[in-house]
């Protein structure tokens, strides 16, 4: 088996993907499926579902692959992870699954993200459903937020039997995999149909309305009768770039950025009246996933340059290597080892330029790079609007929500949280170990129901 090379997919042509927000990766053909899934070695201890943040049956789902039944490959994997055709495309498999793959150690490892969208988007295809019988408990769930982790809370709740309605604050729901992931990685229409998915469950989903506006924790849990409540607002709040010139007109966080494209989509002017301005020269600083994403875009909307701007070396960036190559192939400019300093203004208070400082092993120099819009990617900071309406909340220094990791509670009897608003994501904030801990609150949940609803009949009131 070790023989065979791992099946690669095909990928639009550089020339042609840089004008444009078609996918890039085209994925595998049922032919290049069925030959990856026979290059994996059925191994007695797999050990890479361990090295999955949401355990799903890896080698079940290929042995599944491998005989063409697909309906059981689909039905292995959201036993896990109701969202194959998003996490195939977007989770870091080279750093998790894949990275602990046995035939990896002197080959190639199984290519288990493309298989998993395969199975993904031929069950999208076919309409293929949740079939799983539901029986109802006559337990209330309240989940604020519509990101990775709170579908994912959603869909283990659901499934138990609970009645869940998830309170999403923008007009569309997904959180990141809507507004932060670009069209060209992760197409919006696959984001949808794995929602419709858990809203055929049951599931209800409230968009416009922002929890710590127009209900408080309190209002939920006592008001409105919800059982038990779980937070996943994420951490939207971009780090500041703190140097001279960071306010000028022309300058943004990826935040912004990605949001007016993606939700708004500025990239599809004038069938969408939200254009997204951009100037001949582009710089992005930061060499992350949002950094390369906000790059990729960039280029995308008809600049004459886009560089990125990162302070340590390329090997030493936290973006996927896929993510990186591709920036590469498509005509992004890395200019490495070096620090911005100060954005320069013009008379009218727009950028002009940023001065730099590159340091290698024989010393610093200087230079002034030729750029008029410029989009930091330093991190972002937690969602704080919980937090400010409930002080009965417990949250560390920098204003992420305390959770216990094991079953992801709160200081508050009832109410959970998880995903980027506390820090029990994993080593990486990703797509799949923000749903991790989403699994791991609804554990926490349903056991909290169980124990809290046998000695007392119904849920305390809302007490911190």
């Amino acid at each position: 088996m070790s023989k065979i090379a791992r099946q690669q997919s095909t990928h639009l042509p550089p020339d042609t993907r840089r004008t444009n927000f078609n996918e890039v990766v085209c994925g595998y053909t049922e032919t290049e499926a069925l030959t990856e899934s026979g290059r994996c070695l059925q191994c007695k201890d797999p050990l890479c579902t361990s090295g999955c943040p949401v355990r799903i049956n890896i080698k079940g789902f290929i042995n599944f692959v491998s005989k063409k039944d697909y309906k059981g490959a689909y039905k292995t994997i959201t036993e896990a992870n109701l969202f194959p055709s998003i996490c195939g495309r977007v989770c870091p498999q080279d750093r998790q699954c894949e990275a602990a793959c046995i035939l990896g150690k002197k080959h190639e490892p199984v290519s288990i993200g493309l298989l998993e969208r395969f199975v993904g988007d031929m069950a999208q295809q076919n309409g293929w459903q949740e079939t799983r019988p539901i029986v109802p408990i006559n337990r209330t769930a309240a989940i604020i937020g519509s990101g990775p982790a709170g579908l994912a809370c959603a869909y283990d709740l659901a499934k138990a039997g609970v009645s869940v309605v998830v309170f999403e604050a923008l007009h569309l729901p997904g959180g990141v995999l809507t507004y932060g992931i670009p069209e060209f990685r992760l197409p919006k229409e696959r984001v949808f149909k794995e929602i419709e998915n858990l809203t055929r469950l049951g599931v209800t989903i409230e968009t416009n309305r922002v929890i710590g506006r127009i209900h408080t924790i309190e209002d939920l849990m006592g008001r409105l009768s919800f059982d038990v409540v779980f937070i996943g607002t994420g951490a939207g709040y971009p780090k500041n770039l703190g140097i001279k010139g960071d306010a000028l007109n022309g300058v943004m966080s990826a935040n912004e950025f990605l949001t007016r494209v993606n939700l708004m989509r500025g990239f599809d002017f004038p069938r969408y009246g939200t254009p997204v301005g951009m100037g001949k020269n582009v710089a992005v600083i930061g060499c992350g996933n949002t950094a390369i994403d906000s790059a990729r875009t960039a280029l995308r909307l008809g600049p004459e340059n886009v560089y990125i701007v990162y302070r340590r070396t390329l090997e030493e960036s936290p973006a996927r290597k896929e993510e990186i190559r591709h920036a590469i192939e498509e005509g992004v400019q890395f200019i490495c080892l070096t620090e911005s300093k100060e954005i320069i203004s013009d008379n009218e208070g727009w950028a002009k330029g940023m001065n730099c400082v590159q340091k290698d092993e024989t010393g610093s120099s200087e230079f002034l790079l030729n750029v008029d819009t410029v989009i930091y990617a330093l991190g972002t900071m937690a969602n704080p609007i919980i937090a400010r309406t409930t002080p009965e909340l417990t949250i560390d220094k920098a204003g992420y929500i305390e959770t216990n990791k094991e079953n992801m509670i709160t200081s508050i009897q009832g109410v959970f949280a998880g995903g980027d608003i506390t820090r029990s994501g994993g080593a990486f904030t990703t797509v799949i170990h923000a749903m991790s801990t989403g699994r791991r609150a609804a554990k926490g949940m349903l056991e909290y129901l169980e124990a809290v609803i046998a000695a007392n009949g119904r849920p305390p009131k809302f007490r911190g």
